[in-house]
């Protein structure tokens, strides 16, 4: 089946050790690579065999890091033709972590990151973390699975905004799949608030007026896809949105979509477009954007192609 069944239930323990797993990738390209607005420059991007951190400058070279669902190894290659991998399978973050900045220390990378997780509570230091041990290839698997297709879905509705738009990236400090729009204007200084996570973090990531989507594995039975405005526009909780399974969450400020009710429809990818099209729409519209000059239809030139 194209849009896979994972229960969050089964598969928690092994979410939760990948998160941390995927935390240590993440600080090493942030250690290596140069600020882009929002934080950019730290994210994953969905590969056809996992999660990859695509090329990360390294004095004259590059190298990269990929999870590699298939195999299940973590692949770090150099840009001189050196490589190394890490088997993924069940063990402790902190054996994790040790082997992981061994293999960088063999490969001639030298990398210095801040130890312990962000974005999450308690925040035990990986070289200490003996608590998070799981790992299922099959779920591991399966969750890459869901991944591709938010990510085929995510890029489609990413290609009808031509303003200022981020790439469909994973971002591992809460870890979900993300695509943001902006409307070109600045926004009020965010009041942060994340997990021992400084506040200056949330400042820069939301410095621009913005609309929000994407895919968290945490709600529902088998995760979620939301929406939200930052700030959030008066009459947008109240805007008509599609599916029929969508709704508005005030606790979480955002409007949710089961990925059950995406994967039980006749035809998911509708149900998931529509629902991303009319939550934008929320934002744009009782957000007074200028909405002439930041959307136009991917289709424009097919009839020269």
């Amino acid at each position: 089946m194209a849009w896979p069944r994972l229960r969050v239930a089964d598969w928690t323990e092994t979410r939760d050790t990948l998160h941390m797993w995927t935390q240590i990738v993440g600080k090493i390209r942030l250690a290596h690579a140069p600020l882009v607005n929002h934080w950019w420059q730290v994210t994953f991007y969905v590969s056809p065999r996992g999660l990859t951190t695509s090329a990360i400058p390294y004095r004259s070279g590059v190298f990269d890091i990929e999870f590699d669902f298939l195999d299940h190894q973590l692949r770090i290659r150099g840009s001189d033709g050196a490589h190394r991998s890490v088997a993924l399978e069940p063990r402790p973050v902190a054996d994790f972590y040790r082997e992981t900045m061994r293999a960088l220390s063999e490969l001639g990378i030298e990398t210095k990151i801040q130890a312990s997780p962000n974005e999450v509570d308690p925040a035990i230091p990986f070289d200490e973390d003996d608590r998070h041990t799981s790992y299922d290839p099959r779920a591991a698997q399966l969750f890459w699975r869901q991944l591709l297709q938010a990510n085929r879905v995510l890029g489609e509705f990413r290609s009808y905004f031509v303003g200022k738009v981020s790439p469909v990236h994973f971002f591992w400090g809460a870890m979900d799949l993300a695509c943001t729009r902006f409307s070109g204007r600045a926004a009020p200084p965010h009041p942060g608030g994340a997990p021992n996570c400084g506040d200056w973090v949330m400042v820069e990531g939301y410095s621009r007026e913005l609309s929000s989507c994407g895919f968290w594995p945490g709600g529902g039975e088998e995760g979620a896809f939301y929406s939200y405005a930052y700030p959030e526009p008066d009459g947008f909780a109240d805007h008509p949105v599609t599916p029929a399974d969508a709704f508005y969450n005030p606790d979480f400020g955002q409007f949710l979509l089961p990925y059950e009710a995406v994967r039980a429809a006749a035809d998911p990818d509708r149900a998931l477009a529509g629902f991303l099209h009319t939550t934008y729409e929320a934002a744009a519209e009782h957000g007074d954007w200028d909405r002439a000059a930041l959307e136009e239809d991917p289709n424009r030139w097919r009839q020269h192609r």
